[in-house]
Parts: structure tokens; C-alpha cells; sequence
């Protein structure tokens, strides 16, 4: 057994910064963690700045990365963003998305995310013939994973409806959605079974939202998820369209609906929870049904801010994603949650910076399905980042205050060192498996839009 040891500058243990850590790795976890370490240890890999655990990136769209920039020409709303989305889904073969999101990933990298949550749903590459297998979409972004170095989760997405016709069934699918559909639950729940988790991969469900999924078919989904003990993922009130629409079909909002057919509990994981009532507040905390904040796509998209203060006193786990990617910075997520409630409330301090750095690592791990990750503790998976204290917006505070200066003052841009189960995927801020992330990024991009 080959073991490594890194020397951390500064770790943040939890609840506070400890100077001069000795940390030795096995088999992809840590096996001891020595403090007192004023100097590396002899043939020890010295990582300089603060060492927080792996972030962790509870929701993504991968292919939305390719919106950047595109979206924000013009005005609109969430409705009129979703026509330019299809517009790039359409486009995307096994091919064409392995080279996105690989380089999405080591995007993600660069800036400390070691595990990402990937809610999927283009599903059925075009074509037929060599994309005969159902899953080459799904299995190109497990591939896209491991090559940037990261683990993932697959949240694969039933999406079977465009809107909810009645209390009993959905509208057909639009011809951007088709691609999107199984048909029925139970066809979703054959393909998805299909899918196997692997070392750096988990395989997880989601619900796209109950627009997406008639009301009739959700037990599905969910009795699928817990006979794997699987993550259960789902966009929940986002929009307010869709709480109306819940409420004329079903006489109840999405949350009473989800709870009625058995989609709640601590498995579940609801995405964005913008516009509930105190009653879906209490029936999401309750059940401990957690919540995954994305505040810089909600406000990107004009959605609202979420009652995140709210969920969390009520029970309601938190944790973070970046979503469409407008950026892709865990740390400005963070930091956006308590800045938009001090916004909402014209109140500060509803999270301490040790609480959104835990949203960020430990629970974000915990809503992916990854035991073990989160935190810089023997027996834990080896998944750590590198913020520098000497950049131009680091610079100047105390070591103490590291965990204040990562979540209020840093960027993506000032992580150093990425450790993946053990392994530098990030050295001094260069990715080592894909060299040059920018030109990996332009080139899939420019090859959706030829």
C-alpha cells in the first residue's frame, strides 16, 4: 500500500482553522491527520494557503455551461431562457457532450468541487444506430467525470410530461422534450437500472419537477430510488407557473403533492424550494427532505429568493449548486445565500461562514450519496481544496479567519490544489489531466454551435 502524506498549511477542521496538519492517505482515504505540524514532514506534499474538504456540487446542468454569456442579451424571464436551453440540447450527441462536460468538470475542478451532482435528463442520443444504447448519454458523462478527475453523481431524470394537463395525467411532450422522455416511469426505471455505480461514480434519481412527471407516476421514481438507498433529486416550486398549475389540477402545491405519493424524506433532496407556503416548509423540514440552494441561477434567471433561513431551522439539510453555471464558483454560492437573505431580511450574519462552508462539503456530499466526504478526518475519502491567503482579494486577514476570508472574500480563482481519493487533479492552479480547460471549453463549445 502506497501512502501519501500532504502538509496543510492552514486545514479548517470543522469549526476552526488549525495551523500546520499533517494528513496521510491510503487507498484514496485519509488515514491519520497529525496537528502540531509546523514544518512538511520529509517527502511530504506541501499544500500553501487554507485546506477546506472537497466542495461539492449538488446540481448541475453540464450542457447549460455552453448558455454562458449567450442569455444575457436582452430581457426576459425563466420561460423565455428555456427556448435558447432547448435550442443547445438539441444539438448534443454522446460525442459532443463528453467534450462539454469533460471540460466542464475540470472546470469544476479548478475550482474545488470533487464531487458534482448531474441532474440528466437529455436522454435518447439522436440518430439511433450507434447510439442504439439508451444510456450513452448518461454513460458519456460518467466518462467525462473520470477523465477531469472528479466524482459524480447521475442524478438520472424522469421527464415525461410538458406541463400538467389534469389530475391525472400530463400534456405530451414538446418536440424539444421528446428526447427528454421514457414514455412512462416504469420505461424511465428499466433504462436507469441499466446504469451501475463505480468507483467515482454513484447512480441516483430524480424527479424534474411535477410539471415533468404526472402525479400518478411519481411513487415510481421514488420506490425506485429506495430500494437503492439511492439519492432522490427534484426542481420544486421554482416557479410560481408551476404552483398554480399544481394547485388548479391537484387542489394541494408541489410539495403537498410529493409528499402525498412518498417523494419526502432524508434521501430527498429538493432543488431551488423558491415559493412555499409555511406549510411546504414544515413538510420539507419534517421529513428532513433537503434543500439545495443555487442562488447564482436563481437570481441569473429571475426566480426569487428561496426561504433558505427558513428550511434549515425547520430541519431541511442545505447544500449548493451552480445549476445553469452562469458561474462556476461553490465559495460565491456560499456567500450569495447569506448576502440574498441579508437582502430579503435586512438582517447579516444568518449563517456563520463555518455553516456555509458545511452547505458546501459535508451536507452537498451527504445529498449526493457520498458516505464519508466532507470533512479532513481519518477514515474520511481523500477530497480536499487549496484556497490560497496571499491573493489580492485574500491577502491581509488573520489564518484564524480563513473560513470567513474563503466564503466572504475568495474566488474560484484563488484555489491552488484539488485532491481527488488522494490524487492532485489541481497543482498551483493548472488542472493536471486537461492541460488547457479554456481552449477544451471553447472548442466543445464552438463544436455545439457549428
Amino acid at each position: 500500500m502506497q501512502v501519501t502524506t500532504y502538509w496543510l498549511e492552514h486545514a479548517w477542521l470543522d469549526t476552526h482553522v488549525e495551523p500546520g496538519v499533517a494528513v496521510s492517505v491510503t487507498d484514496g482515504r485519509i488515514t491519520e491527520v497529525r496537528t502540531g505540524a509546523e514544518a512538511p514532514p520529509q517527502g511530504a506534499v506541501p499544500l500553501r494557503g487554507l485546506t477546506i474538504p472537497g466542495l461539492a456540487n449538488a446540481h448541475s446542468h453540464a450542457f447549460h455551461r455552453a448558455l454562458r454569456s449567450t442569455v444575457q442579451v436582452g430581457s426576459g424571464t425563466f420561460w423565455t431562457w428555456r427556448e435558447v436551453m432547448y435550442q443547445v440540447a438539441s444539438r448534443l450527441t454522446p460525442e459532443t457532450y463528453f467534450s462539454l462536460a469533460r471540460a466542464v468538470y475540470a472546470e469544476m475542478a479548478l475550482a474545488g468541487i470533487t464531487a458534482v451532482g448531474e441532474f440528466h435528463y437529455v436522454h435518447h442520443a439522436p440518430g439511433g444506430g450507434a447510439y442504439a444504447d439508451p444510456n450513452a448519454m448518461g454513460e458519456a458523462l460518467i466518462a467525462a467525470a473520470a477523465d477531469a478527475g472528479i466524482r459524480i453523481t447521475l442524478l438520472d431524470t424522469a421527464y415525461l410530461s410538458s406541463a400538467i394537463k389534469n389530475k391525472h395525467s400530463g400534456q405530451a411532450p414538446n418536440q424539444h422534450q421528446l428526447r427528454f422522455s421514457d414514455g412512462t416511469a416504469e420505461a424511465w426505471a428499466e433504462r436507469a437500472s441499466a446504469l451501475k455505480d463505480s468507483d467515482h461514480a454513484r447512480i441516483g434519481a430524480a424527479i424534474h419537477s411535477v410539471r415533468a412527471v404526472p402525479a400518478g407516476q411519481l411513487s415510481t421514481v421514488a420506490e425506485w430510488a429506495a430500494s437503492r438507498n439511492a439519492p432522490l433529486h427534484v426542481h420544486l416550486s421554482e416557479q410560481t407557473a408551476e404552483n398554480d398549475a399544481c394547485r388548479a389540477a391537484h387542489g394541494c402545491t408541489p410539495t403537498r403533492l410529493l409528499a402525498d405519493h412518498g417523494v419526502l424524506g432524508p434521501r430527498t433532496t429538493g432543488v431551488h424550494n423558491t415559493h412555499l407556503t409555511d406549510m411546504d416548509i414544515a413538510l420539507l423540514g419534517g421529513t428532513n427532505t433537503g434543500t439545495c440552494m443555487c442562488p447564482t441561477t436563481e437570481r441569473d434567471l429571475a426566480d426569487g429568493i428561496g426561504p433558505a433561513a427558513a428550511l434549515q431551522r425547520a430541519g431541511s439539510p442545505l447544500s449548493l449548486g451552480s445549476d445553469s453555471h452562469a458561474v462556476i464558483d461553490l465559495l460565491e454560492e456560499a456567500r450569495a445565500m447569506e448576502l440574498d437573505e441579508r437582502l430579503r431580511t435586512r438582517t447579516r450574519g444568518h449563517w456563520t461562514a463555518a455553516a456555509l462552508l458545511r452547505a458546501a462539503t459535508a451536507d452537498g456530499h451527504a445529498a449526493l450519496g457520498w458516505d464519508g466526504a466532507g470533512s479532513i478526518e481519518a477514515g474520511a475519502l481523500a477530497d480536499f481544496a487549496t484556497v490560497a491567503l496571499d491573493s489580492v482579494r485574500t491577502a491581509g486577514p488573520l489564518p484564524r479567519l480563513g473560513a470567513e476570508t474563503a466564503v466572504f472574500a475568495a474566488t474560484a480563482a484563488d484555489v491552488r490544489h484539488t485532491v481527488v481519493a488522494g490524487r492532485q487533479v489541481v497543482r498551483d492552479g493548472s488542472h493536471v489531466l486537461v492541460p488547457d480547460v479554456a481552449s477544451a471549453l471553447s472548442e466543445a463549445i464552438a463544436a455545439l454551435r457549428s
